[in-house]
């Protein structure tokens, strides 16, 4: 079974980084990404940008971070911003905001990170411990106001909301919002979007993961509300689900020149969605990736298509 560094090697074969400038795998291209808007602020992001869960937490655990640091210097290099970290993901809040202090990319990036003192068993948060994880991500990351942080896993959303509104009126924080990946909780998910003042939310969509179109996508349209995309791969699903397929040719109707823009390109094209950040932990893949976010993006006929070719291959194990 192929797996993405197979895909991409195959790419790289045929050339698809040959065109880079200098050789350097560091600049996607010289023409600037496509963007899209924060409803509320007006402020305008890359479409594609970088997680740090998965391989990328993995190895802020290790001795080496090396490769972090070339991931991000090839995110901000290729035009791209937004970095969705959180406490939760181990070292990658602490490690990503020391590289990027070392890089002096800091105010180059927009971070959005996550709060969550809840605890494992419980429904409540407590409002000191909660203030205290935000003041510490602050002095992790290194940038105040932050971007963007948002409540992690829908936990004790009443109290945390409410201070992260408190940290948004006091200008440190510039948006905040809510997050959920797990599709029981999209029913309260909506509710916290129906009945609450968000900047932003966070969820997971990919071309086999289509459940947000039905009514959480159109509510964020409704409600001015962006969208952070997570797993936009599945995690690994939709690569075992590919295997060793070649790219339809029909791909390049809409500029995507590997699967993982394919996958990318699908749900960027989605109006509701703001920006999307698959974790990695590679440089090439982070190049690949903001390759999504350059030329043409599926229009709805072809998004339909791009659908139904995934939903013809068997279904990952």
């Amino acid at each position: 079974m192929a797996t993405r560094r197979d895909c991409l090697k195959l790419s790289l074969a045929a050339g698809l980084f040959g065109a880079l400038p200098h050789g350097s795998l560091f600049a996607a291209s010289q023409q600037p990404l496509l963007t899209r808007a924060i409803p509320s602020s007006g402020q305008r992001v890359p479409l594609v940008g970088l997680g740090s869960s998965a391989t990328f937490a993995q190895v802020a655990r290790g001795d080496d971070v090396s490769a972090l640091r070339d991931v991000l210097r090839a995110l901000v290099d290729g035009g791209g911003s937004v970095f969705d970290t959180a406490p939760a993901y181990g070292a990658s809040e602490e490690v990503s905001g020391a590289i990027a202090r070392e890089l002096g990319i800091t105010d180059r990036v927009f971070w959005a990170t996550k709060l969550n003192v809840v605890a494992r068993g419980e429904d409540k948060a407590d409002p000191a411990k909660a203030r205290e994880q935000l003041e510490q991500s602050f002095r992790r990351i290194g940038k105040d106001p932050l971007d963007l942080v948002q409540v992690h896993n829908l936990a004790d959303v009443p109290t945390q909301l409410a201070i992260l509104d408190e940290y948004k009126a006091a200008g440190r924080i510039r948006h905040v919002g809510v997050t959920s990946t797990s599709k029981p909780a999209y029913p309260q998910l909506v509710e916290v979007m129906r009945t609450r003042r968000i900047d932003c939310i966070g969820v997971d969509y990919a071309v086999d993961n289509r459940d947000v179109e039905d009514s959480i996508l159109p509510l964020a349209q409704e409600r001015g509300i962006g969208v952070l995309v997570y797993m936009p791969f599945g995690r690994t699903r939709l690569w075992k689900r590919i295997g060793d397929r070649p790219l339809p040719d029909w791909a390049a109707g809409f500029d995507a020149h590997s699967w993982a823009q394919f996958m990318l390109k699908y749900v960027a094209s989605h109006p509701a969605v703001t920006c999307v950040t698959p974790a990695t932990s590679r440089v090439a893949n982070m190049v690949d990736n903001l390759g999504a976010a350059h030329g043409r993006l599926p229009d709805q006929a072809q998004r339909k298509r791009m659908a139904e070719f995934i939903d013809a291959l068997p279904a990952a194990d």
